[in-house]
């Protein structure tokens, strides 16, 4: 038997002006306590790049007329690694995108575009091709693509490395058995594996589970009991040492609002059930982000240079200051654990959480301190909470809709 992860509790943020507009196929992450977005589709495709102070709640719209940024992007993907933001695919089919390495570097710290050579035809290194709903991760220091769709020629089964250390490509085991074609799926690394569940197989739903392990290059099938449906258009991260994959759909037109855990030990599903008076939206082709240390990623057995390496700014151990939070700085664990989440109904109070309306509340109460510390601000570790980004459907205002789930241990 699994260990019961617990209920959770939904919380539509509100939006500070001024706000990216409502999209899906979009692409975010975290980074150092930041998310960052950029383009997917509303009315059009959209090239826009912003950043989201998560403890002020405010967004702020980056630089995207550089020569070095992207165009257009939309089913793209965006990953951080030690300072930078690596974008890959997305790009509008077209004679001009057939030429162009769909492939853009972001220098987080100095906020600028990096300058990239494109690849000779003759080059060793040649890159992949552009792609649409395809997934990214990083495992240990490299990015891993899986599948996606390429124009007319449909999805691709392909498995492709990209070196951050030295800056070069390689295909992986293209032609060994795995999930095979596949697109609109999910996927996260946690210890040495990267997980893949569902997405579309040619025009065909699919609910199945597979694992690659970095140091066999090799896929497995994982059969599971019970778990989620067919899906496709769903995200997921990993907390603590299981995956959460929420939203999606059956089909293009019929987005839930489920979210489902799978235990990475035990490898058994369990369906989250929400709190009393708290639902959670219903979405497709949104996006999510996991921010606090329980969703950070397990080092996996790293050799010792290799770990120091690991060592960056990616996770989002940030100091959290905010005065009217209950708990000692010295004991970070449990100034995060959630386990005893009370829940007043009748007046629609939440106790020993942290929501966004607290943030929010608290900020305009001390705002000569938002910008400078001060002696009496409590530092303590940001706490865990999943962000839920976008998503179709869109919905009627114009500011791009965002959830947050905080998780009650059981």
């Amino acid at each position: 038997m699994s260990k019961k992860t617990g209920s959770c509790l939904w919380t539509s943020v509100p939006q500070i002006s001024p706000t990216p507009c409502d999209r899906y196929k979009h692409a975010i992450c975290a980074y150092n306590g930041n998310v960052y977005l950029f383009g997917g589709r509303g009315k059009h495709s959209l090239k826009d790049f912003w950043k989201y102070n998560v403890v002020c709640n405010k967004w702020i719209e980056l630089d995207c007329e550089d020569d070095n940024a992207p165009d257009e992007l939309e089913e793209h993907s965006m990953v951080p690694h030690q300072g930078v933001l690596y974008i890959f695919g997305g790009l509008r089919d077209s004679a001009y995108s057939d030429t162009k390495t769909p492939f853009w570097l972001f220098d987080i710290a100095k906020e600028h575009w990096i300058y990239r050579e494109e690849q000779s035809p003759l080059s060793q290194n040649v890159p992949p091709a552009n792609r649409k709903g395809h997934s990214a991760v990083v495992l240990r220091s490299s990015m891993l693509i899986y599948g996606g769709y390429i124009d007319m020629r449909g999805a691709s089964q392909e498995l492709w490395r990209f070196d951050m250390d030295s800056r070069l490509w390689s295909l992986l085991n293209s032609t060994q058995m795995g999930p095979g074609s596949r697109h609109s799926h999910s996927a996260i690394v946690h210890q040495d594996y990267m997980y893949l569940y569902g997405g579309l197989q040619g025009l065909k739903e699919q609910r199945d589970l597979w694992r690659w392990c970095w140091d066999s290059h090799a896929w497995t099938c994982i059969r599971t009991f019970s778990g989620p449906s067919k899906l496709m258009g769903h995200s997921a991260v990993v907390y603590k040492d299981s995956m959460l994959l929420f939203g999606g759909g059956e089909t293009q037109t019929a987005p839930t609002n489920c979210l489902w855990s799978l235990d990475l030990t035990t490898l058994t599903w369990e369906m989250l059930s929400s709190l009393q008076g708290s639902t959670a939206p219903c979405r497709i082709h949104h996006r999510c982000v996991g921010l606090g240390q329980k969703f950070q990623p397990r080092l996996p057995n790293y050799s010792s240079k290799e770990l120091s390496m690991s060592k960056s700014k990616d996770s989002t151990f940030r100091p959290f200051k905010n005065k009217c939070f209950p708990s000692s700085p010295k004991q970070p664990e449990e100034n995060i654990e959630l386990q005893n989440l009370h829940v007043d109904l009748k007046s629609k109070t939440y106790g020993n959480c942290l929501t966004f309306e607290n943030h929010v509340a608290q900020k305009n109460r001390d705002s000569e301190h938002s910008e400078n510390e001060t002696e009496d601000t409590m530092e303590v570790p940001m706490p865990d909470f999943l962000l839920i980004l976008g998503g179709k459907p869109l919905k009627d205002q114009a500011a791009i809709s965002m959830w947050q789930m905080t998780l009650g241990d059981s």
